[in-house]
């Protein structure tokens, strides 16, 4: 037993000043979440010190039982505040129900209830057993209740410092000295009352854990002001992983190892036209009914939910979830909605069709017939289906551009992309001498870079009516982009043409000449790049190409 001498009482004194000064801090610092909560803790602290200090200086018995009894207020309240601000504080007030709120606070209202009115029943007895040398009322507490309460207690301290510990393991540095701080304020108090009631100390009458209540004070005051832990508060950190988990346009559904749904989000259960509540528990191939076993090696699958014009299909992913040692948990399946994406590849497939045979065919036909006049109108005849074929095949390159893109996962060499542009561009314009600088390496790049390489090959050459026509390709690699430069001695691209193009679109009546720059500017975009235009002097123009590098030192150029 502490004995109430000089010692014990300033102690006492000390902890209802320093809990009175959190508490205002507290207070000061509301609404921020946890905050009303911990002023509660603070005041049931202080209640309970203050109690057992009018306990040490009773003059009689039956007043330092009244006491006694009355200190069980601040007592119970203590560990129901504590959960209280650790759900809170911590962002999970989802929980802090009027009705959890309300189961949280019957055993305290019981035990209070019980303490009032002990010498009736006896099952939590708070009674006198002496008096101390000193003239101090010794006071002894149990009962079956006091068991209850004590475990209780020892339970609400530890489920509010499981999220506390989760605050002080994880990354964020903001929150390690307040979650420290606080758990120092609220074990120190607790581990003291257990070796209290463990018989650790010596029997002197009086519970020390008021004592350690100064202890836990310095604690909160540190975690107030030394942390800013209604400063820099976590609550929305959790809170945003539940909104965002609920609100992401992908449908996320959780698996565990067994094949059983533990979790799923609301776009999810809309795209399954299930509802959340009965889907939990099921068994999850049966809910997400795949073509094939899910498998998370990187491929996906697609699930077509609904029949005809009004069914959609999802683009399925699986992600492993593993703890720390590697085991695996269970897997999280996520539903992207590719039904326009696959639209949209029907209607490439129809116009590639149309493009590659359709155009070619008839302008094969009309070629046959002028070939059987002559004359200027035979020329332009020709002439113009020419370019009809050309223009078609410009628009089989754009589409060719975007599935080969899509398609493209490893990439392909640079320098070997660039020595096919160059003798395909010999090859169809003999009069251009070209030349080539390669890179100091190889990389890997997107295979759309062709299209846009090929593109500014042939603008470059094709336009270039000069006796001495040259075109210079040069390639280098800058960290992890790939800058391609196209330098002609031509005329230059008009200003008009270039204007169209920067402002992105095209109307009926300010629009491009043809298809190439606009292969260019989307090939770019596509792969992530970006493409720039200068004039070249005297003459000609400089364009540079600039794309991101999949990967460095490709050994195969031909690939």
């Amino acid at each position: 037993m502490f004995p109430p001498t000089s010692a014990a009482v300033p102690l006492l004194f000390g902890s209802v000043a320093i809990g009175v000064s959190a508490a205002i801090l507290a207070w000061r610092a509301r609404p921020n979440p946890g905050a009303m909560p911990l002023v509660w803790l603070l005041a049931g602290q202080s209640w309970w010190s203050t109690c057992i200090v009018f306990s040490l200086s009773a003059g009689t018995a039956a007043e330092a039982v009244f006491w006694t009894r009355v200190g069980w207020v601040g007592v119970m309240t203590v560990p129901v505040a504590w959960i209280l601000f650790s759900l809170e504080y911590t962002g999970r007030d989802e929980y802090l129900t009027r009705r959890n709120v309300a189961l949280l606070a019957v055993i305290p209202a019981l035990t209070v209830a019980l303490a009032l009115t002990e010498e009736y029943h006896g099952l939590l007895y708070v009674r006198e057993v002496g008096v101390t040398a000193r003239g101090s009322v010794l006071v002894e507490q149990g009962g079956i209740w006091y068991v209850v309460a004590a475990g209780y207690t020892y339970l609400l301290a530890v489920l509010g410092i499981v999220p506390i510990l989760g605050l002080l393991s994880s990354g964020a540095t903001a929150f390690r000295g307040q979650s420290a701080a606080l758990i120092v304020g609220v074990v120190t108090p607790w581990a003291t009352n257990v070796l209290y009631n463990l018989g650790a100390f010596p029997n002197v009458g009086i519970d020390p854990t008021p004592i350690a209540f100064a202890i836990s004070g310095v604690a909160y005051l540190g975690a107030i002001d030394r942390f800013r832990m209604f400063g820099a508060n976590p609550a929305p950190a959790w809170r945003a992983k539940q909104f965002l988990f609920d609100h992401i346009h992908e449908g996320v559904v959780v698996v565990d190892g067994h094949d059983t749904i533990v979790e799923m989000n609301r776009a999810a259960a809309e795209t399954l036209e299930v509802d959340v509540k009965r889907a939990v528990g099921s068994r999850g191939t049966e809910m997400l009914p795949l073509s094939e076993p899910f498998r998370t090696d990187g491929e996906r699958e697609l699930l077509t939910v609904g029949t005809g014009s009004a069914s959609r299909s999802y683009d399925v992913g699986v992600s492993e979830l593993t703890d720390r040692h590697g085991g695996t948990l269970g897997y999280v399946f996520t539903l992207h909605d590719v039904t326009r994406y696959l639209q949209q590849q029907q209607r490439l497939k129809v116009l590639n069709r149309v493009l590659r045979h359709n155009i070619r065919t008839e302008t094969n036909i009309i070629q046959g017939y002028a070939e059987r006049t002559s004359g200027e109108t035979a020329e332009t005849i020709t002439q113009r289906t020419a370019r009809i074929v050309e223009i078609s095949e410009k628009g089989r390159d754009a589409i060719d551009l975007f599935e080969d893109t899509v398609n493209d996962r490893g990439g392909t060499s640079l320098v070997g992309l660039l020595e096919r542009s160059l003798d395909d561009a010999r090859d169809a314009f003999p009069a251009v001498e070209f030349e080539l600088e390669y890179p100091a390496e190889d990389a890997a790049v997107s295979e759309g870079l062709s299209v846009v390489l090929n593109n500014l090959i042939e603008n470059a050459a094709l336009h270039n009516d000069g006796e001495d026509r040259r075109v210079t390709v040069t390639a280098e690699l800058d960290d992890d982009r790939a800058r391609l430069r196209v330098v002609d001695n031509g005329p230059g691209i008009d200003d008009y043409e270039l204007d169209v193009l920067n402002s992105g679109t095209e109307t009926p009546l300010r629009h491009a000449s043809g298809l190439g720059l606009w292969l260019v500017k989307w090939g770019t975009e596509v792969i992530d790049g970006s493409v720039t235009f200068e004039s070249n002097d005297p003459t000609g123009t400089v364009v540079t190409a600039t794309v991101p590098v999949r990967r460095r030192g490709v050994p195969d150029h031909n690939a």
